[in-house]
């Protein structure tokens, strides 16, 4: 943690603080069994957030392309039975007043990254901002991109380092380590890392999460599904559910060196 970067406080949720804030849960929200199931065992894990995809940006169009309101209705209901708060990504600027129900944390992914008018309508907006920094982006083209948000008055912003597209093709996306500090020291702004969508592959999430929480990260951003086989996004990256208390458990160990902390157990939650 530096005492320069300026906390981002997402209603009882501080990022940038001593604790190190875990958002986790599937690519995408597919039914109210799968959703629910992973908001427990994150929950209990010690995360903050559940994260989930309504709205599915995907490369082909006739993959899964999410449940849409449905899906962030599911999120709403899975996070608050458990205690969490939200995140999820949100398209264009005509989804922004109807997300504010569901969404704590609003996600701008890396292919929007440099989506000028959506970065400036939620700059407006004053939600809360999660900053993907684009597969192709260099870190000044990134940080400027956080300026457009900041510009309109919206200083909840958080940056997401999620690897960038380089000649290695051993893992799906290169994680860029060396962005978390210098992204913290440019503007200032907590930095989360995404060591999923960098990994590619499950096996790989491990050692980049550890890596992530070494370099300082404030914050990681996880995807977790019961049955990745079945799943309809990003499956081969996701941690096997069962598995992630003990992704945990280690993450926690290197906070821990690191001077932050990761909640233990679940929240309560009022009746």
């Amino acid at each position: 943690m530096s005492d320069s970067v300026r906390a981002v406080k997402i209603r009882d949720c501080v990022v940038g603080g001593p604790e190190l804030v875990v958002m986790a849960g599937p690519c995408a929200v597919e039914s109210r069994e799968q959703i629910l199931g992973a908001a427990g065992v994150v929950a209990a894990s010690g995360a903050r957030f559940l994260r989930g995809g309504a709205f599915k940006v995907r490369t082909a169009p006739t993959a899964f392309q999410g449940l849409g309101w449905d899906g962030w209705a599911l999120l709403r209901e899975a996070a608050d039975a458990h205690g969490l708060l939200t995140v999820s990504e949100i398209l264009d600027e005509g989804q922004i007043e109807t997300a504010r129900r569901y969404v704590d944390f609003a996600q701008i992914g890396s292919r929007n990254m440099q989506n000028v008018p959506l970065l400036k309508a939620l700059g407006r907006s004053r939600m809360p901002v999660l900053l993907k920094r684009g597969f192709g982006c260099t870190i000044d083209e990134w940080v400027h991109a956080a300026e457009y948000v900041l510009r309109e008055g919206n200083e909840s912003v958080v940056l997401c380092e999620r690897g960038i597209r380089t000649f290695e093709t051993a893992t799906r996306f290169t994680l860029d380590v060396a962005a978390v500090p210098i992204a913290k020291a440019r503007l200032g702004l907590p930095v989360v890392v995404d060591p999923s969508h960098a990994a590619g592959k499950r096996d790989w999430v491990e050692c980049l999460t550890l890596s992530a929480v070494a370099a300082g990260a404030d914050g990681l951003l996880i995807e977790t599904h019961p049955d990745p086989a079945k799943a309809l996004s990003d499956g081969p990256q996701a941690v096997v559910l069962s598995e992630f208390p003990a992704l945990m458990e280690k993450t926690r160990r290197v906070a821990e060196a690191m001077g932050r902390t990761i909640p233990v157990g679940a929240r309560v939650v009022a009746a």
